[in-house]
């Protein structure tokens, strides 16, 4: 990355500002503004998060909101309410209150003398969320949004659930994360004496986020909340969606580029969870600029050809042998006119024998297939950061414990591009079951690389509102749709259709072991598949993106080893496999300009028995280190979640230390009937 020494504007930082809310309590702002705002006024640009400006995100929001200044804009981090040095308590994710204080924050930032009245927002994860979630509450002030790695829909698309499916692998992870982050102390620095009194009734009135995530586990009122995708036509300012394919999220992109009726461009790359300018695996792309773009145009009224360019970019990924981790994803930049693109063709391949056809087999059969509570191990992570074993690996284990269709060899390269689709027929012998689709790239020497997958809840086959138990036996047509991507298999290749009953630990398993029994042949089964016509009308390539480029940043001093690592192990005499994973966004800096040290580590632990589905078993622990000088906090989270046949039962250790001594101790543990999983 390229750092820009000399900006078109020099900057100034307030460090610390309040912003009043009208039930007294304040929000805590750090404020990057061009030298000469005051005199000339300048848009502003909104990040509301809940991950404290004053340290957790100071590395990364540094150079970013710097560069934004140092190009003419008011550039503003936002604590949300109970998080930072910010008043309250955050009591869940995305809330109408979280929404209702950034439409005071809006208010407030427009009437700033640095400020020319027009707002935008940009935000990665949270704050692409609330970004959206903002917008749809239509403010006057907000004239554009900028949304990485967020969706339009709670349910679809977050740590709690895939496909009606509960999510081992992220639900408790992510509960036991924010119970921690939720858990720390205001900085004395800023609020004085009163960080301790402030620090303990903020712990006392804390809880854990994922006994609300499990009391609802089907598509109900509380994911409709903050889901745009209720009514799209409630943005109305203009919207650029941006991700990743290795991000959880990128469904999101294509159904809102498919179904706003508002100005809006979308940019998939190959990265996982972080911004494009920083984004891994490579290649990077200068993210900053193009957003500076993006605001001239929006929010100062600059002719300079943004909405021009294609509807949708993508990273064509080319094929790449399976690795648990990526410096680089190698492909090209593809541009389409709009989304949908009739540049992208519906292909449809069907099931017979072992074999995947072009056409369908005149004869049918119904295959028998025994779930495996192993399958699932070499699944990688759930959101990918990037990291050093986020990726999934070889897919010739998993084959062997799925129901596999494996195509002839390639004759020509083919370029999938969008979401594929499994229609099937299918039957189970339990009345509660789930079905995981994966699409493999089989190279020509063996290896299997996942290319992408879905998952489905089987009582959720005709929608997540209302599941229903299966009837034992009876045969059910269900459509699993497949991650978004863009893949390009090369000639010589054979694409490989794989089934299951498990995905363990991705997916908390079925109560009782699952025999699905397939129907195949005619079109009882069919793997439907989005194909580009390279030079289609409506297809722009070749395109290119600058260099990254970034502002200065807080010079600090990094702590500890990278998070990141994955380690499998199995218990022969036992019967027990267990895999263990650091979460990416974990780790330590000390800051060089005050000596505040910010450290946090933690792993998750997934465990089952190979012959057991209610030996499922996770564990997440965290601990945060905050400290300067003679000050010194720390706080330290332990989840575990289990399940009988009929309940998940969830318990919760929160522990604060001042020094080393234990100012704060709190347990809870809950059971929730199963709803259909």
């Amino acid at each position: 990355m390229r750092v820009v020494q000399e900006l078109p504007h020099p900057v100034r930082v307030i460090e610390h500002e309040w912003i009043p809310l009208p039930d007294g309590a304040r929000l805590g702002a750090r404020i990057w503004l061009p030298e000469l705002a005051e005199r000339q006024p300048v848009p502003a640009l909104l990040e509301y998060l809940p991950y404290r400006k004053g340290d957790a995100t100071a590395l990364r929001d540094a150079p970013m909101h710097t560069y934004f200044a140092g190009h003419g804009y008011a550039a503003v981090r936002v604590d949300l309410r109970g998080s930072g040095e910010s008043d309250g308590v955050l009591e869940d994710e995305y809330l109408p209150l979280e929404q209702e204080d950034a439409l005071v924050v809006l208010r407030w930032l427009a009437a700033q003398p640095w400020c020319s009245g027009r707002v935008g927002i940009i935000g990665k994860s949270w704050g692409g969320f609330n970004g959206l979630q903002i917008a749809a509450r239509r403010p006057p002030e907000l004239g554009a949004v900028i949304s990485v790695a967020s969706t339009d829909d709670r349910y679809a698309d977050d740590v709690h659930y895939m496909g009606g499916c509960v999510l081992a692998w992220d639900m408790l992870s992510w509960g036991s994360t924010m119970l921690a982050y939720n858990a720390r102390p205001p900085d004395p620095a800023v609020v004085g004496d009163r960080w301790r009194p402030v620090w303990l009734a903020r712990m006392a009135r804390t809880r854990p986020f994922v006994h609300t995530w499990l009391r609802h586990q089907r598509r109900d009122d509380y994911w409709r909340q903050g889901s745009v995708c209720e009514d799209y036509a409630q943005i109305t300012c203009p919207v650029l969606m941006v991700g990743g394919w290795a991000d959880a999220y990128r469904n999101a992109i294509l159904r809102f580029l498919a179904r706003y009726p508002g100005p809006a461009k979308g940019l998939i790359g190959p990265w996982g969870h972080l911004y494009p300018q920083d984004g891994a695996p490579g290649p990077a792309i200068g993210f900053l600029q193009e957003a500076v773009r993006w605001w001239d145009h929006w929010l100062k009224g600059v002719e300079n050809g943004v909405m021009d360019g294609p509807a949708l970019t993508v990273w064509m990924q080319e094929a790449v042998p399976p690795r648990a981790s990526y410096a680089v994803r190698p492909g090209r930049w593809v541009g389409l006119e709009r989304w949908p693109s009739p540049a992208v063709v519906r292909r449809r391949l069907y099931p017979a024998g072992a074999e995947l056809r072009a056409d369908p087999s005149r004869s049918s059969e119904r295959i028998l297939h025994r779930g495996s509570l192993l399958h699932g191990l070499e699944a990688g992570v759930w959101c990918a950061w990037g990291g050093p074993a986020d990726f999934p690996g070889d897919q010739r284990p998993e084959d062997g414990l799925s129901l596999c269709f494996t195509s002839p060899p390639l004759a020509e390269p083919l370029e999938i591009l969008g979401q594929p689709e499994v229609e099937v027929t299918v039957a189970s012998d339990r009345p509660l079951a789930l079905l995981v689709a994966r699409l493999c790239d089989v190279w020509p020497e063996g290896p299997s690389t996942l290319i992408t997958r879905g998952l489905l809840n089987l009582t959720h086959r005709d929608g997540h509102e209302a599941p229903c138990p299966l009837e034992p036996g009876r045969a059910y047509r269900v459509r699993v749709p497949l991650n978004a991507i863009a893949y390009a298999v090369p000639p010589g290749h054979r694409l490989r259709l794989a089934l299951s009953s498990c995905y363990w630990p991705w997916a908390w398993p079925s109560p009782e072991p699952v025999t699905l029994t397939v129907s195949v042949g005619g079109d009882a089964c069919w793997l439907e598949l989005p194909v580009l016509r390279p030079g289609a009308p409506g297809v722009r390539e070749p395109l290119a993106f600058p260099e990254p480029e970034a502002a200065p940043g807080l010079a600090f001093e990094p702590l500890g080893p990278a998070a990141g690592e994955r380690t499998l192990r199995r218990r022969l005499g036992a019967g027990t496999i267990e895999v263990e994973h650091e979460p990416g966004y974990l780790g330590g800096f000390r800051l060089s300009r005050d000596g505040l040290t910010y450290q946090a580590g933690g792993r998750d632990r997934y465990r089952i028995r190979e012959d057991d589905p209610l030996s499922a078993w996770v564990a997440a622990e965290r601990t945060i280190t905050i400290a300067r000088g003679s000050w010194r906090t720390r706080v330290e989270t332990r989840s575990v979640m289990t399940a009988t046949a009929s309940t998940f039962v969830v318990s919760d250790l929160l522990e604060a230390f001042e020094g080393e001594t234990r100012v704060f101790v709190k347990a809870w543990e809950v059971e929730v009937p199963r709803d259909h999983g």
